[in-house]
């Protein structure tokens, strides 16, 4: 990561996203546009419905804009080929799901090497280990993520989010499916390696708290940027 403190990482430009349905056409997202800075930490917050997740999966480059552009690291996401866009994805990007989105015949080491195994990583399996024990799964690494519980399934997810140390990291509610304690365990890991990686940190959550611990709050209202 070589963009320095304060330095625009993350660029969404006059961003409109519009879906056409049996009743016309319906505008999920209107006029989005704000920059995000080198290790900044944002909260993306409003009602369900207003546009936050697809909002974030096109920060992401896994839904396309209907207008607009989204730069990360300087790059035009959609104007690369879906290649390109995926292999600058595997090197800048990471996403955590709320359903954690973990492969389940494969160990909680293998899920975490996997992005590494894509680039070609050749410390790969240390890499991965070295992870999980960041995030006190030492025990774990041969577990398959049925036995594993809630908490431990989104710290996997979070190990093999953090592992390519990106750019930046995407969470859609990171907690959501956590009860209180384990969620208050998991946001504190996700801003812990916030601050030791660098890592611009952006967040869809329905939680004040969280958002509370962000540096800038984005409230979507009805598809734009409320004043």
């Amino acid at each position: 990561m070589s963009q320095s403190p304060g330095a625009a990482l993350v660029c969404v430009e006059h961003v409109f996203k519009s879906v056409a349905d049996s009743t016309g056409t319906l505008d999920i997202l209107r006029d989005i546009d704000f920059a995000l800075a080198a290790r900044e930490t944002a909260a993306i917050v409003g009602a369900s419905g207003s546009g936050k997740s697809t909002l974030l999966s096109i920060i992401a480059g896994l839904d396309t804009p209907t207008r607009g552009t989204v730069r990360i690291a300087g790059h035009d996401l959609f104007a690369l080929d879906e290649d390109r866009r995926a292999a600058l994805r595997a090197q800048q990007v990471g996403f955590v799901f709320q359903s954690f989105q973990l492969m389940g015949n494969l160990t909680a080491l293998e899920n975490v090497m996997l992005p590494l195994e894509l680039t070609a990583r050749r410390d790969a399996r240390q890499a991965a280990t070295e992870m999980l024990a960041r995030v006190g799964l030492s025990e774990r690494l041969s577990h398959y993520p049925k036995v594993l519980s809630g908490g431990e399934q989104q710290r996997v997810a979070l190990a093999r989010a953090f592992v390519v140390q990106p750019a930046v990291l995407l969470a859609d509610e990171p907690t959501g499916s956590l009860d209180f304690a384990t969620g208050e365990k998991v946001m504190e890991l996700m801003f812990e390696l916030n601050r030791e990686l660098g890592t611009t940190l952006v967040l869809v959550t329905h939680d004040r708290g969280i958002a509370a611990r962000c540096e800038r709050r984005i409230t979507i209202e009805a598809g734009r940027i409320a004043a």
